[in-house]
């Protein structure tokens, strides 16, 4: 480990790893300004100054961000891919520079920058362009003294802290992956199985790599679960494509083989091999990544389990180009409509029955580039059964010119994926306008309102008018959206101050309301009870008017003018019940952003404290997406749907309530969504206060066993839209360390 920084400065990095093969250079380390939690910027140059093109992702380091006080989602970490092609000699310097925060903006300061020298010698494997092999591998790094004003130093991480250290990624797919003994016992469980659907695996080929070819072909025919075959459709211009199939493969019948006369672009050539495909299952790989070697064995289990399944999907992860490093995985949500309709987040291994392939047709060129995307759509549309490996069985390669490695390679299909999207709104008869985002292939959806329905915000309140009025006034002066009303719900308040503000306000004093006043558009409720959540919500039902309710806290303060429209374009969609919104700390980090069953003991907030700006894994802090609960402390639901499943549940007085109101929506069968373009600001428990006697103790201990009793069967099965692969006792996504669990109050 070799590690620098520059003096008199916050800056400091270390390259951890480097490995070359294939003609790709890996390298992997970490870098960040110790003075600032901005970024800090990569940048990978010749020998001569000259920028090259690189693909560089940012990764979260926990270890570094304990050694240095970072906050946890801060990506100081870097895989960097360099392919050697671009390269005039052997040797780069990867620069590291900060970015400082002036005057909001983030601009670079040229002076605080350093740089580190990479050089490969003797690399064992092909060296790009000569095809010279050695026999040995040896990579050598140092750090360049450029000027008085740099030193090298080392630092030392806390290696012997292994328990508070984030597994590896690339060390924990291997331990994953099946060898030997397990895959002798899977091949002889598929000799068991009482159905045995063959698999097509349909691959365009174009050009392809010979190692890269060879690696796909053989992860498909190496399975441990025997029954498929491998369609090749070649549109290739380089001949050498076929002589190396027919020299190394000939002899196996599982692969069938076609020579294009043309390259006819990527949806025509799937199309040549989809016609050739005689299995119960197609499924989908693209010619230059691998599949794991148990995944059609993970897939035949699925089928055998539950014959009625017609679509598959699967986790994946990213290998770079020499296939030697694994990273960037995407461990996914089961079938989650709203999220598919943000990005295609199914992508690889996708498989259907071929029933559902006769109903949907092939692919459709009119959207190559997003073919795929516009694929599965039409196929999400028609299945019935929709069912998700929680496994990683797909390793998706990055080189500079992939998607993968290099999303901006292909501007193209992200337009071409917006129009898919359109599409598929227009043949659900859905009226909506989709736009792309900065995000590259995330798009955003906004609904038409097809009418203009009442909704009824309900906001109990006890004293606290302060937080009551900004709470208000930024309803007044924010919401574009007309038709709505405001119910105070008043519960024992015991200051003179609150009553003289009520009547003041119900007198229409107060000019900035008494518009609504007049209107008969804001009024207060009396509910005379003891503190009880739910009971309060539950009274003031009959006093409202609205076809939809917002439950909104009175600690809160909208930031976002079209904030009902976007809550009500979504709920208006007639199986969804329940719709939440981003909510922000009053530092700007997020207090909400969806809710996960289990999560830290009973159920948690999924980022608490993440930046407001951050994207989140898989861009899930900008996604519209279904998820099993959210908070109401701004939550809107059809009237129906409370009627017919009894409002809040009034053995919950304080906590658990909204999330047990959401459980009982969706199992009265409804989608509860989340979307961050509602958004607020919750200045959380100002109203209530915050857990912390005794009494109140013991009272969120009880309600969180009623919860768990309630639900007992939903925790042990895990939330169905949070991977078990990611962390129980973290809200930041991160990769679930061994033996990790949780305990749940009186559910043992």
């Amino acid at each position: 480990m070799k590690n620098f920084l520059k003096r008199n400065t916050g800056l400091a990095a270390n390259v951890d790893r480097i490995e070359s093969r294939y003609g790709n250079v890996m390298v992997r380390g970490w870098a960040l300004d110790r003075k600032s939690d901005a970024a800090t910027i990569l940048k990978v140059q010749d020998a001569g100054g000259k920028e090259i093109p690189v693909y560089v992702e940012r990764l979260v380091r926990s270890d570094v961000n304990e050694l240095f006080g970072k906050p946890e989602d801060y990506a100081g970490g870097f895989h960097i891919l360099i392919d050697r092609a671009v390269l005039d000699a052997a040797t780069v310097w990867i620069v590291v520079r900060a970015e400082k925060n002036v005057d909001g903006n983030l601009k670079r300061n040229p002076g605080e920058s350093i740089s580190q020298e990479v050089s490969e010698k003797d690399i064992k494997g092909e060296i790009a362009g000569n095809g010279r092999k050695n026999s040995r591998e040896e990579l050598k790094i140092r750090v360049q003294i450029r000027a008085s004003s740099w030193l090298e130093r080392r630092i030392r991480l806390h290696k012997e802290k292994k328990e508070g250290l984030e597994p590896d990624y690339d060390l924990w797919i291997r331990s994953r992956m099946v060898h030997g003994k397990e895959a002798h016992a899977q091949q002889k469980a598929a000799e068991n199985f009482a159905d045995r659907p063959l698999f097509s695996v349909v691959i365009p080929l174009y050009n392809t790599p010979k190692p890269f070819l060879k690696e796909i072909v053989d992860s498909v025919l190496q399975q441990t679960y025997p029954d498929v075959e491998l369609c090749l459709a070649d549109g290739s211009s380089d001949p050498s494509v076929r002589e190396f199939l027919k020299k190394h493969y000939a002899a196996d019948k599982r692969l069938r083989y076609r020579k294009l006369k043309e390259n006819r672009g990527i949806s025509e050539n799937t199309n040549e091999a989809l016609r050739m495909a005689k299995g119960d299952f197609i499924v989908f790989a693209d010619h230059d990544d691998v599949l794991e070697r148990s995944a059609f064995f993970e897939m035949a289990k699925a089928v055998n389990q539950d014959p009625k399944i017609d679509v598959i999907y699967t986790d994946e992860d990213k290998v770079n180009r020499s296939g030697t490093a694994y990273f960037g995985p995407h461990f996914k949500p089961d079938y989650n409509r709203e999220l598919l309709c943000c990005n295609n987040y199914i992508c690889h291994l996708f498989a259907l029955r071929r029933d559902l392939l006769k109903k949907v047709g092939l692919l459709n060129r009119e959207y190559d580039g997003a073919q795929d995307y516009d694929f599965v759509l039409r196929c999400c549309e028609q299945a019935e059964r929709i069912h998700h490996i929680p496994r990683v069985l797909y390793h998706w390669r990055t080189h500079p010119m992939s998607t993968a490695g290099n999303p901006a390679s292909k501007a193209y299909a992200f337009e071409a994926g917006r129009r898919a999207l359109e599409a598929h709104y227009k043949r659900v008869g859905i009226q909506a306008q989709v736009e792309n985002t900065e995000m590259l292939g995330r798009y955003r959806t906004r609904f038409a309102l097809l009418e203009q329905p009442l909704v009824s915000i309900l906001i109990p309140n006890k004293d606290h008018i302060a937080d009551l009025m900004t709470c208000l006034t930024s309803i007044v002066e924010k919401t574009t959206y007309a038709s709505y009303e405001i119910v105070i719900i008043e519960n024992n308040s015991e200051q003179q101050e609150t009553e003289a503000f009520y009547r003041d306000l119900e007198s229409g004093k107060i000019p900035e309301y008494a518009d609504l006043v007049r209107s008969e558009r804001l009024r207060i409720v009396r509910y005379p009870g003891s503190f009880n959540y739910s009971a309060i919500h539950n009274f003031a039902l009959p006093y409202t008017k609205g076809e939809y309710l917002l439950l909104l806290n009175n600690d809160t303060e909208v930031r976002s003018g079209g904030w009902i429209e976007e809550l009500l374009g979504l709920c208006q969609q007639k199986d969804i019940g329940v719709v939440g919104a981003k909510l922000y700390y009053p530092d700007g980090t997020i207090q909400h952003a969806g809710v996960v069953i289990g999560l830290c003991g009973v159920a948690s907030h999924l980022f608490i404290g993440a930046s407001g700006d951050a994207d989140g894994y898989a861009g899930r802090l900008k996604s519209v997406q279904d998820v099993s609960a959210v908070t109401a402390a701004c939550m809107m639901t059809k009237r129906t749907v409370y009627e017919a499943v009894g409002g809040l549940t009034e053995e919950l007085a304080v906590a658990y309530n909204d999330i047990d109101y959401c459980m009982k929506v969706r199992r009265a069968g409804y989608l509860v969504a989340f979307t961050p373009y509602a958004e607020l600001t919750h200045y959380e428990s100002k109203s209530r206060g915050l857990e912390d006697s005794k009494e109140k103790k013991d009272r969120l201990s009880r309600e969180a066993g009623i919860f768990c009793r309630r639900w007992e069967k939903e925790l042990e099965q895990g939330d169905p839209y949070y991977s078990p692969d990611l962390s129980l006792t973290k809200t930041d996504c991160s990769l679930r360390k061994p033996g990790e669990h949780v305990v749940y109050p009186d559910s043992q």
